[in-house]
Formats: structure tokens, sequence, C-alpha cells
């Protein structure tokens, strides 16, 4: 499947310079779908290179031109939906009608930028001299290394591209060895859209040493990455060096509070939603579940019998709604995490293994436990799974504090027919993003991101562009 692909630099599809290259398994099936090619070092400097060349032609492009390429990068992303769903839930597991939504998401977020780039505004200030002007304004910021990760392969590589593109910048994508192949077909799309040679590369291979060699470049200006918080600070450290611009999305571990007046018909299906998509294996999924007491009874027996009628299994089946862990490696950490949660004292009401039926495959059972403490392994460490901790709260001052007590703080969830304290507790959560009786966070016109050890900076909404762009002020004398 990876055949007509590989590392793309230059604007050419080629293989590696030593020709090498890794598997890649379906977590459905356990098979292999494909070899992609690993890059060399050799790549990797080649690909910097082209870059910088591209750089110099992307960034005297105007600005119109560059909106009207990305508008159609956009529209071919739709024509091609299809496509593009089947590499994701081929790679990694996501069911079709998911993957299917992400492409209209990563569509969504390259016409925003389409828009953005005509955008850019300057700034004239009143001088405080008759004789002079003066003039802010921004210009591209250089090369851009973008690092993204697997859970949702399309939407973050879409963002750091787009957003780079339309502020004049060229950009080199990384994308996880677990979905090269939906990157590729991506970059493919933006290769028949007229994006000349140079502008973007893909390298395709070892995340850590590929991610050392960009950084460790003096080419490298920018670098934009989603991935752990472990992960974040060790490419932070590094970026030091160079004094490089970073924008890091890092991990998460929101907080579900459900107030007693919200409407729990509705909350539970909010829960579902925001838990269960890409089976709990996402950076804003609802880890801490914090109920007021005297409906908590209603919420969990509610919240229970829909999630049995979720259905687990392959994601290129139209009805799954559960598809497999990515990996064997995130299902042992998962089925770890339950055997912790269980002896620290963690009651599990429904799951807690392996679903029945399923001789190969990385499937995990939607799991619900009561009698959760604050201090269990389970409230620090994230999920990243379907793993569902319920827990109490009578006032809202507590659950408030309670909330807030973790070093991660990139999105949380409110549900209440209260406006007050919709209001109070929007603005209270020490979170980068709120979500109100709604279970969507993640929008194109919205900005993205974190704060505590979750990252800083933002992707997403006309924030983004900023970024990606260096602030020059000129002080003009009218006499010369």
């Amino acid at each position: 499947m990876y055949s007509k692909f590989g590392q793309f630099i230059d604007g050419k599809w080629q293989e590696s310079s030593d020709k090498q290259t890794y598997e890649v398994i379906n977590p459905a099936n356990e098979e292999i779908i494909g070899h992609a090619s690993k890059a060399t070092s050799e790549d990797v400097n080649k690909a910097l290179k082209s870059s910088q060349k591209g750089l110099e032609i992307w960034k005297h492009t105007p600005p119109w031109q560059r909106s009207y390429i990305i508008r159609k990068i956009a529209d071919k992303m739709r024509e091609k939906q299809d496509v593009l769903a089947k590499w994701m839930t081929l790679e990694m597991g996501k069911p079709l009608v998911e993957a299917k939504g992400e492409v209209g998401a990563a569509a969504d977020i390259f016409e925003w930028n389409a828009e953005e780039t005509k955008r850019i505004y300057g700034q004239t200030v009143e001088s405080r001299f008759k004789d002079t002007r003066v003039h802010v304004y921004y210009q591209p910021v250089g090369v851009v290394a973008a690092l993204s990760p697997w859970n949702f392969p399309l939407v973050l590589s879409s963002r750091k591209i787009s957003t780079a593109l339309a502020a004049g910048c060229s950009v080199i994508i990384k994308p996880d060895v677990i979905t090269p192949g939906t990157v590729m077909e991506l970059i493919d799309i933006c290769r028949e859209c007229g994006i000349p040679p140079g502008v973007i590369n893909l390298l395709s291979g070892d995340p850590p040493s590929i991610a050392s060699q960009l950084i460790s470049s003096d080419i490298i200006k920018k670098i934009s990455i989603t991935g752990s918080s472990r992960v974040g600070k060790l490419i932070l450290k590094q970026a030091a060096d160079k004094v490089q611009r970073v924008t890091m999305e890092l991990s998460g571990h929101s907080p579900f509070i459900v107030f007693d007046d919200a409407d729990i018909k509705k909350a539970t299906d909010m829960a579902i939603a925001a838990k269960f998509r890409n089976n709990g294996q996402v950076c804003i999924s609802p880890n801490r579940f914090y109920i007021q007491e005297n409906k908590k009874d209603e919420f969990l027996n509610l919240f229970i019998e829909k999630t049995k009628k979720l259905k687990i299994g392959d994601g290129m089946d139209p009805s799954v709604q559960l598809g497999p862990l990515t990996t064997k490696k995130r299902l042992n950490e998962v089925e770890e995490l339950v055997e912790t949660t269980k002896k620290e004292g963690g009651k599990v009401l429904l799951g807690g293994k392996r679903p029945k039926g399923f001789n190969k495959g990385f499937y995990y059972e939607p799991t619900i436990f009561d009698n959760i403490k604050d201090d269990f392994t389970i409230m620090k460490v994230e999920p990243f799974g379907p793993l569902v901790p319920m827990l109490s709260f009578k006032t809202f001052d507590e659950v408030i504090e309670r909330a807030n007590s973790h070093e991660l703080g990139l999105s949380s969830y409110i549900c209440t027919n209260s406006m007050e304290k919709a209001h109070k507790a929007s603005e209270l959560m020490e979170t980068g993003t709120v979500a109100v009786n709604t279970p969507q966070v993640a929008l194109a016109e919205a900005p993205f991101g974190g704060i505590k050890q979750a990252g800083y900076g933002r992707e997403g909404g006309s924030m983004a562009i900023k970024d990606y762009l260096n602030v020059k002020y000129t002080h003009l004398g009218l006499k010369g």
C-alpha cells in the first residue's frame, strides 16, 4: 500500500537513500498492512535543504495565490474523503464513520487557513515625531518542523501544515510510524493541488532520530508538536539551544463535571460522545468524572446502560462504534492501569477485560469504575483508553478545587442548566479549553491548546497564524 509513496522531498516521492522500510500493522487483526519508507540522516538533510529553497519561493508567493492553493487542497480532501478515511481506519483502528468525520474537520482547517492567509494585518502606529512613521508588520518565521502523532493523524497534521502555509512558511512534516499512509495521502493531495517543490517535505521513519536531527539544524526556525508531556519537555530542552519558536499541545487529563441541575440524559450522551471517541485515545478525552452526589446513581446507571449498547469491532464495519486500541503497547498499558485501579480499591462496574470473540486485534471493553479516590493512579496518569473513573462531589467550590488539582490543563467539560454556574465554572477552570453542555471542543475557527504542563501556543482560530510569523517594527524617517 505504500509503494507509490515514500519520502516526499523536492516535490517528488522517493525511496529512502538506503531503501529501508518498516512494517505498519492493522490493529484490528494484527496483520501487516505494508512496508513504509524509513528515512536516513541523508534524507533528513535533503529535506532541510529542500525546505530552505521552498521557503524562498513560498514567502514571495502573493497571499491570494497561497490562499487559492490552500483552498484547493481543502476541496480535494473532501473529494477523497473515502480514501483518506480508509487509510486512517486501517492504520490506527478508528471507526470509519469517525475517520470520515476527521477528514471533514481537517478539510475545514485548510479552508479556514486559506482565508487567514489573506488577513495577516500589520499596523500603523502614530509616531511621536512629525517627520517619522511607525509601521508594524508580520513576516514568515521560516522553515517549520511539524511533529504529528497517530491518534488524529489528519487533523493534527492539517493544523500544522495549513497554518504554516498560510503564514508563508515551508514545512517538514514527520508523521508517526503508526499512521504514515494517512499523512502521505494528504501530502500527495497537496502535490496535486500545486504546492511548489520544497514548500512541503515529508519524512517517514524513526520519530526520535528524525525529530532530533531536524531540531538541531539551524534551518529550522519553528517546531510544532502534538504529543506527550514527557516528549514535549525533551524537545523544548533541545529547541532551547537554537532558541527556536515552539508550539506544544501535550497530554491532558480532563475533568467532566455534572451539576445536579443538569439534564442527565443529555449529560450522559455528551459523556459517551466525548469519552469513547477514538476509544478514549484522545488528549481531550474526559478522564475524571465528578457527578454531584444526589445525581450520581442516576447518571451512572444511565451511562452504563448506554455504554453496553456500543458495538466493538473492526472499524471498517460501518456499524462499529468502538474499534481496537491502536497498538499492543497501548493495550498492555490499559490492562495494567485497570489492574492497578482494582488493587487500589476501585470497583469495576462494567468491562475490565478484553471482549470475548476476538482472537486477533487490540480490543478492550469500555470500563467503568466506582469507589475511586482522588489519589488513585488513574486520577493522575492519562489513561488514553476507554476507562471511566466515577466520583461524586457535594459543592461547587469543592469540585472546582478538585478538578483543578492536576498538573495538566488542556480541556474540561461542564454540564449544567444554570447560566451562573456555566459562566463561573468555565472562568474558574484551569484549562485552555472548556466545553459547556457540548462534547465538541476542537473547531477550525477556535483557538485550541492547553496551559500548565499541557503545553502552550494555540492551533486553530485567528490566533494560530501569529505563532508562525515574526513581528517587525520599522521606524521610518521621511527625510533622508
